[in-house]
C-alpha cells in the first residue's frame, strides 16, 4: 500500500511540475509575442523609419522567443541564447546613448560585450568537445544555427 501511495504520489508530482512548466512556458512566450507586437505596433510603426535600437530590440525578442522555443523541446535552457540576449542589450545601449556616454562607460561597455562573446565561445567550445553524444544529438543538430556538412 505504501509502495502504491508514493508510486501515485510521484505521478502525480510529475504531472504537476510538466503542467507548471509548459504552463509557465507559454505565460512567458505570450508575454515575449504580446511585447513584441505591442513594440512594432504602437512605437517602431508610429515613427517615419525604424532606427538602429529598433532592430536591435527586435533581435533581443527574436532571440527570447527562440530561447523559450528551445527550451520548450529540450527542456534545457539555453544559457548561449541569455548571452547573445545580453550582448544584443549592450550594443543597443551603446548606440542609443553613444553620445551622452564617457570614455570610461563605453570602453566598460564594450569590455562587456567582449567577455560575454568569450563566454558564449568557451561554452560552444566546450559544448562541442564535451558534451555527452546524447546531448550533442539531441540539443543542437536540428537547433543549431549553421549547417553542417559531410564531406567524402
Amino acid at each position: 500500500m505504501n509502495k502504491q501511495l508514493n508510486a501515485w504520489l510521484e505521478r502525480f508530482g510529475n504531472f504537476a511540475v510538466d503542467t507548471f512548466h509548459l504552463l509557465g512556458l507559454f505565460v512567458i512566450g505570450a508575454t515575449i509575442v504580446w511585447s513584441a507586437i505591442h513594440t512594432y505596433l504602437h512605437e517602431i510603426m508610429t515613427k517615419p523609419y525604424a532606427t538602429l535600437d529598433d532592430i536591435l530590440l527586435l533581435f533581443i525578442y527574436l532571440e527570447l522567443g527562440a530561447m523559450v522555443g528551445i527550451f520548450f523541446r529540450t527542456h534545457r535552457l539555453p544559457v548561449i541564447f541569455l548571452l547573445f540576449i545580453s550582448m544584443t542589450a549592450l550594443t543597443r545601449y551603446l548606440a542609443i546613448d553613444l553620445k551622452t556616454l564617457d570614455d570610461h562607460k563605453i570602453i566598460t561597455i564594450v569590455a562587456a560585450i567582449l567577455l560575454l562573446a568569450i563566454a558564449a565561445f568557451v561554452l560552444r567550445f566546450g559544448e562541442a568537445r564535451y558534451a555527452s553524444p546524447h546531448e550533442k544529438i539531441s540539443s543542437r543538430e536540428d537547433l543549431s544555427d549553421h549547417q553542417t556538412t559531410n564531406i567524402s
